[in-house]
Parts: structure tokens; sequence; C-alpha cells
């Protein structure tokens, strides 16, 4: 079995990754557990950010590292809050202030397209050349009035037409089969199969 830092503090995220890395004989390993502190992420697109983490935590443990980077974009915001999801309404970071900053960014806005975004980095070592790249989108539309109680972030706020429910309403195995990151890791997943074809 092989080690796999996960560059990631979230307990939720590290669950997923486990699940999916299983099938490929990794153990995965948050980067807490490793001493790995959270890497800094200066620039302005999901996948820089994304491989800036892969790659500090795999120089810093000497193991194959897996980043994300992941956010809701709104076009007519010019793709706000972006990489600054999770900090939208500022420090600290409180899903509430930045639901509502939102809202009152779109007050007068009929175009309340969305969609979340989501990028995988894989590193097999710090100076990897070819790291392994997935991502995934999720569209939808942004509603004035929460509803729903799962998921996080933007999620009671996240309507799925297709689905006539809010992110925060879905059934978690559903949310996990359409979600950015679940769109995200089913394209890594394919990857992963072929560098064990290809023996890297």
């Amino acid at each position: 079995m092989k080690t796999i830092v996960i560059a990631s503090s979230n307990p939720g995220k590290l669950r997923e990754f486990s699940t999916l890395l299983a099938p490929f004989e990794f153990i995965a390993v948050p980067q807490t557990e490793l001493g790995v502190t959270d890497a800094d992420e200066p620039y302005a697109t999901f996948i820089e950010n994304a491989l800036t983490k892969a790659r500090h935590a795999s120089h810093v443990t000497g193991l194959p590292a897996l980043a994300d980077d992941s956010g809701l974009c709104v076009p007519v915001l010019g793709g706000a809050p972006g990489v600054f999801s999770a900090r939208y309404a500022g420090e600290p970071k409180s899903d509430q202030y930045n639901n509502e900053k939102l809202i009152a960014a779109l007050k007068g806005h009929t175009d309340r397209r969305a969609f979340y975004y989501s990028v995988l980095v894989l590193v097999m070592h710090a100076d990897d050349p070819h790291p392994v790249f997935a991502d995934g989108e999720w569209h939808g539309e942004i509603i004035d009035v929460p509803r729903g109680i799962s998921g996080f972030g933007y999620d009671p706020y996240f309507w799925v037409p297709e689905q006539g429910r809010t992110a925060a309403e879905l059934p978690e195995d559903i949310k996990n089969r359409m979600s950015h990151r679940g769109l995200a890791m089913q394209q890594l997943t394919k990857k992963l199969q072929q560098l064990v074809i290809n023996g890297r």
C-alpha cells in the first residue's frame, strides 16, 4: 500500500478521497497528521492554488500528494466569489456572512446563473513535471431564500433546476454523483486507472 498525503484539513474531503483512492491501494493521510501546515493560496485561479497545495504537501512529506481547490462562480459578478469563496465576506470564515454578501451583490440582477467548480491535482513527488489534473463543474442558479439543511457553504442558495431542489436539499448520494467534486473525482478515477496501466 502506498501512502498519499491529502493536502487538506477538511475531514469531509479526507473521507471522500480515502474512498476514491482505496481501490488503487493508496492509504490517504491528512496533511495535519504529518505536520504539514496549510499552504498559501495567492493565485487567482483554482488550478494554480491546487497545484501549489499539492506540491507543498509533497515537498514537506516526501510523499505523493492530492489537493483540490473549489468554489462558486457567478458570471454576472465577474466570476466572484471564485477562489475567495470560503472567505468572500472576510475573516473569520463564515457561511452565513458569505451568503449574505452574495445575495446583496446579486440584488437587482435578473441573471442568477452560477456554477460550482472543483479541480483536483495529484503529484507523485514535489517536482513532478506531469501532475494529474481532473476537474468538474456543477451548474445552477442562486435563489434569495435558503432551502434545505444539508451541505455547507452556498448549498442552501444553490438551486439545481433539473432536480427542482437546492444542493442543501439533495440526498448525499445524488449530490456526490452530480456535484463539481463528484464529477472531478470520477474523472480522476479514470486517470488513476490509466496510471496503473502505464505503470506510473
